[in-house]
């Protein structure tokens, strides 16, 4: 649908949930696809996926709050499938707790995995995209981060920034020929950070995604391709026009 045949996409957070859900996407619509994870078996097990789609793929065990372990990557990721032009920052954590309750080191982590690893990406793509005069970061946020939510301090915060450094870096870069927008998705199941979510949720008396499906307008809580087909979207020639932007996919949970 979106011709991005024989483009090259990196997705961090690629080895399960939102970020397996967008390798497969990105590589149904033509991209061959580099994945970074901790999790180098389930990336390795979404490779496969994007393989049986037709394209390449390579799965990197990457520590992505690692600058150096980012460069390295995409390094590699050049060597064997050529220069990215996609990058989607999909890889996070989240955390469920009091500020008064919340650790210095677990705030610190917070900010290194979902925030510091923005900017480590960017900053190793950015040099080839830039040379080509074209390029597409787009950024996994969350609706967390237009608004700050009790008990989820630290991961709105982090969140907030990844929305700020989106609409900063969008201007900066604009000239270029790249664009770089952000995804806020609300309520999406079938993930490991909702599973960490909902157990946190449950130990502190607090409701799941599930019992405050109610609330969403839409009716549902989302899937990992309700977020894919927005990345793709973004990821293509379709959205030559917008930068900057911090996309709501929340079922009408968040409308600014």
């Amino acid at each position: 649908m979106y011709n991005l045949d024989g483009r090259v996409a990196l997705v961090t957070g690629g080895a399960v949930g939102i970020g397996r859900g967008i390798a497969i996407r990105l590589a149904q619509e033509g991209c061959d696809v580099a994945l970074l994870d901790l999790d180098l078996a389930g990336a390795r097990e979404t490779a496969a996926l994007v393989q049986a789609a037709g394209r390449r793929a390579l799965a990197l065990a990457v520590d992505v709050a690692d600058a150096e372990a980012v460069a390295a990557a995409v390094a590699e990721i050049k060597t064997t499938l050529g220069p990215i032009d996609i990058a989607v920052n999909n890889a996070g954590i989240t955390g469920v707790g009091r500020v008064v309750d919340l650790e210095p080191a677990a705030w610190r982590r917070m900010f290194a995995i979902n925030t510091d690893s923005v900017f480590h990406v960017a900053r190793a793509v950015l040099p080839d995209m830039i040379d080509r005069g074209a390029g597409r970061i787009v950024n996994i946020a969350s609706w967390f981060g237009k608004i700050g939510k009790p008990s989820y301090a630290a991961y709105s915060a982090s969140k907030a920034a990844v929305i700020v450094f989106t609409q900063a870096l969008a201007a900066e870069v604009a000239p270029l020929g790249i664009n770089v927008n952000a995804v806020c998705p609300g309520s999406i199941v079938g993930t490991k950070m909702r599973d960490d979510a909902d157990r946190m949720s449950r130990e502190q008396g607090l409701p799941t995604a599930k019992e405050r499906e109610h609330l969403i307008p839409i009716g549902r809580v989302g899937e990992p391709d309700d977020i894919a087909r927005v990345v793709a979207f973004l990821a293509s020639d379709e959205s030559a026009y917008m930068t900057g932007q911090a996309i709501n996919v929340t079922g009408g949970l968040w409308m600014n």
